[in-house]
């Protein structure tokens, strides 16, 4: 609040105060009294009223300075009733209540949707588990009756199983804290299991698959690493220029232990890469397959970063790589050593 926008809210009072003035001033010359005195009386009065305004301005521009930033702070800005001191003027105890009130209403609704969204979330989790045991029978009788037709059977459930796995994490990225276990795995173990869950896809695209022979050993969560390679092995397929071709190499450089999936599919355009990891985005490619969600690379991102794992993306003529950065602890090697 500027002084200007102040004294134009008073611009009554100042009204007021110079009818005020004018009718003193008609008194005054009507009771006889000298033109000096009449303009002294006037010039103090105008004075005082400015000096008067001007400091309740100063006072009052402080005051909502001082609450401006006190909720610029608060990232649950509804909260500042419970932040500001009471207020002495009638009527910032009204706007005060006011504020109150709203504030009870919006935590009333942010209750009910948290409840919603956990009963939702639980419901998920719940449903999927329950889906996961007639995916797992129907592996089984297909295991048992190897066929022309478990095969292509079994590569749908594998499809299945996907999306299963991928509404489960999407419901549990947002507090993956409570679901993963930080231990050491092997990478090239880990990206074994990873081809070995999308085994019938891959074969039934005739995939080229290799891997380089590597020691590397990192501090994660083999699952939801697994969950990671599996949506890149899905995406390298869904995106494939005739036969797939896929190579998982490892390198170590600094404090990093880098894990990168090639593939020789057809490739980002250099002006969707920036968008690859938002959620939805499909791009130019994805427009092109019908059951692109643009879920899968957004899942990755938020994953790696609850994981602290860098996730990159580069693509040049058809060959697209993703890396993903595991930090190498100095505690932990310490440790070790």
């Amino acid at each position: 609040m500027s002084i200007k926008q102040y004294l134009k809210s008073q611009v009554p009072v100042l009204f007021l105060h110079l009818l005020g003035m004018l009718a003193l001033a008609l008194f005054l010359t009507a009771d006889g009294s000298p033109a000096h005195s009449i303009l002294f009386i006037s010039f103090v009065w105008l004075m005082t009223l400015l000096l008067c305004l001007t400091a309740f301005c100063l006072k009052r521009k402080k005051y909502l300075d001082r609450l401006l930033a006190l909720t610029r702070q608060l990232d649950e800005r509804y909260l500042i009733p419970e932040v500001m001191a009471f207020p002495q003027r009638a009527d910032d105890q009204v706007f005060y209540q006011i504020l109150k009130m709203a504030e009870k209403s919006m935590l009333e609704k942010t209750g009910q949707i948290q409840r919603e969204r956990k009963e939702y979330k639980e419901y998920i989790e719940q449903w999927i588990h329950e889906v996961k045991t007639p995916i797992t029978a129907i592996n089984l009788l297909c295991e048992n009756n190897r066929s022309s037709f478990t095969r292509e059977l079994s590569a749908e459930l594998e499809k299945i199983e996907r999306f299963t796995q991928q509404a489960l994490y999407y419901a549990r990225s947002e507090h993956p804290e409570k679901d993963y276990c930080i231990r050491k795995i092997s990478l090239q173990d880990t990206v074994h299991a990873a081809i070995s869950d999308n085994k019938y896809l891959l074969r039934r695209h005739h995939a080229v698959i290799t891997v380089s022979e590597t020691v590397h050993t990192v501090y994660t969560d083999e699952k939801w690493v697994r969950f990671i390679l599996n949506q890149l092995i899905s995406n390298a397929v869904k995106y494939r220029a005739g036969q797939p071709v896929l190579h998982f190499d490892t390198a170590e450089s600094e404090n990093q232990v880098c894990l990168t999936v090639t593939d020789y599919g057809i490739g980002i355009s250099p002006g969707d890469l920036p968008r690859i990891f938002e959620k939805g985005f499909t791009g130019q490619n994805g427009r092109a397959i019908q059951n692109s969600t643009g879920i899968g690379l957004y899942l990755c991102k938020r994953l790696c970063e609850k994981l602290g794992i860098g996730l990159d993306a580069c693509s040049n003529n058809g060959r697209t790589s993703v890396t993903l950065s595991f930090h190498v602890s100095d505690f932990i090697t310490g440790i070790q050593a």
